[in-house]
């Protein structure tokens, strides 16, 4: 509810000042189209490697990686973009798919005057990276996949390789509208899940960071 304390939009401005501190700053960037990106860049760029870091599904950027950002920074100079639908990233345009990312994420790039990159991708960024790299085998120097499943078929699900067999389940795991189905997540996604979480959070982390982005 509006005027409510939120865990989540403190927890979201604490990312962003820990960003700040690391050398990074806020940009949005118009890729025409009605497309919009937001993406962390070098406050100052150094004579390092550049190093494109593209999230998974869940929260934006700054909270899948807040925590490898500074190791990162001694050596390259990194990139975190919102994927589009996510943080501050938006489109009026129809598409919705894995390739779309790919190239929005690759225009934004050429805008901020990279032709030659590293990227990492989690999750659903994962696939992100495998079509970016695909796509701009030029531009992608090295690619990283990290908890990825870009070579899955669909016998793998029938095989039970997955506890959730069917998409629609799947889709109400992966964006979960209840904090049944968050703790649920949690759980198929951390080593070590926390145990209890008061509900009114995941409640309240879904309001601010989920439901907008179920499209």
């Amino acid at each position: 509810m509006a005027g409510c304390f939120s865990f989540t939009v403190l927890r979201d401005q604490c990312y962003h000042i820990s960003f700040v501190n690391a050398g990074m700053k806020s940009k949005l960037l118009d890729l025409g189209d009605g497309t919009t990106m937001h993406c962390w860049v070098p406050k100052k760029t150094r004579d390092k490697p550049s190093l494109l870091l593209i999230h998974g599904l869940g929260a934006n950027a700054m909270w899948q990686w807040n925590s490898q950002i500074r190791p990162f920074r001694r050596h390259f100079n990194i990139y975190v973009p919102d994927l589009i639908f996510f943080g501050k990233s938006f489109t009026t345009r129809p598409e919705r798919t894995e390739i779309f990312q790919a190239q929005t994420v690759m225009k934004m790039m050429e805008i901020l005057g990279l032709t030659k990159f590293h990227v990492v991708g989690v999750s659903y960024g994962g696939f992100v990276a495998y079509n970016l790299a695909y796509l701009y085998p030029d531009a992608v120097q090295k690619v990283i996949l990290v908890a990825s499943g870009v070579c899955l078929e669909e016998k793998d699900m029938e095989e039970g390789l997955f506890k959730i067999s069917d998409l629609t389940t799947a889709i109400s795991i992966l964006l979960p509208q209840t904090a049944t189905n968050l703790k649920t997540l949690m759980k198929m996604s951390f080593f070590r899940a926390p145990k209890i979480i008061p509900s009114c959070f995941l409640k309240d982390f879904i309001n601010n960071m989920v439901i907008d982005r179920r499209e």
